[in-house]
């Protein structure tokens, strides 16, 4: 199974090559749309209160390079649940000190950063709706370099870098990502708590270490200037669950300039071809 992966990411990486050849546009994560009961708060809690703009499409977000979120008019409220397939979004910051004071000035409830074991120095709060939204900074705890941030922007300058998906068999979600042309750019255990987290993203970058489950790939990641989808693969979980209709909760998830698009029911990602 393991040659099958690496001879599937050889031929993303060819696929990639092709693309930038031809002066096409990378293919990206556009839109994550999310169903609440008030979009228009939810809309200017997420610029106002966490700097993002609006786009011509109706999204909000910190620029072109990254995903957009559009909200939808839901019926009855989000309640959050661990065995949903969304979980959070996490924004990345070169401070994230700063980001906690802007924040908990403005009257929100954050927790305190902390260091999680070698995953990242992180904290988490909600928006208005429930929706658990995550601070990572850049670096681990003790390794920002010491330089001037920002102080007008979140957290010096924050960019929405994470999509964090669930599911309890990772091996189908792998595959179509490497289909779509994704490239896998860590692999981090968290057997303590029960699950393994995976990342790709649509990127000709590559990560320090070929090692995915290298330590010194984490640092690395957080800094990328596109949004990544994470996948939380839950060991021993039964298959995750999407919300109701008229339910406030995730909806969808598109992708855009892809050449091969194979919908991926599982995790409600769809996609528009190049």
């Amino acid at each position: 199974m393991e040659n099958i992966h690496k001879t599937k990411e050889r031929a993303v990486c060819i696929f990639r090559t092709l693309l930038v050849s031809e002066g096409k546009l990378m293919p990206k994560i556009e839109t994550i749309t999310l169903r609440c009961l008030n979009p228009e708060a939810m809309r200017r809690f997420y610029i106002d209160i966490l700097g993002m703009d609006q786009r011509e499409d109706g999204a909000v977000s910190y620029g072109p390079a990254q995903a957009g979120i559009i909200f939808e008019k839901a019926e009855y409220p989000y309640r959050h649940s661990a065995g949903d397939v969304y979980w959070k979004i996490a924004l990345a910051v070169p401070n994230i000190e700063l980001a906690y004071e802007q924040l908990t000035t403005q009257g929100l409830a954050v927790g305190v950063p902390h260091q999680f074991r070698d995953i990242g120095y992180l904290a988490h709060f909600q928006d208005p709706e429930g929706f658990t939204i995550e601070l990572i900074e850049h670096w681990f705890q003790g390794n920002r370099p010491s330089i001037n941030h920002d102080p007008s922007r979140l957290g010096g300058g924050a960019s929405l870098n994470l999509l964090t998906l669930r599911t309890h068999e990772i091996n189908p979600i792998r595959d179509a990502c490497l289909t779509w042309g994704m490239r896998p750019l860590s692999v981090q255990s968290v057997e303590s708590h029960g699950f393994t987290l995976h990342f790709f993203a649509f990127t000709e970058d590559t990560p320090p270490s070929a090692d995915l489950t290298a330590v010194k790939n984490r640092e690395w990641l957080y800094q990328r200037p596109y949004t990544v989808l994470e996948i939380q693969e839950v060991h021993g979980s039964a298959p995750m669950t999407g919300i109701p209709v008229k339910t406030a909760g995730y909806s969808a998830t598109r992708v855009t300039g892809v050449d091969v698009m194979i919908d991926c029911e599982a995790l409600r990602i769809t996609g528009q071809r190049a």
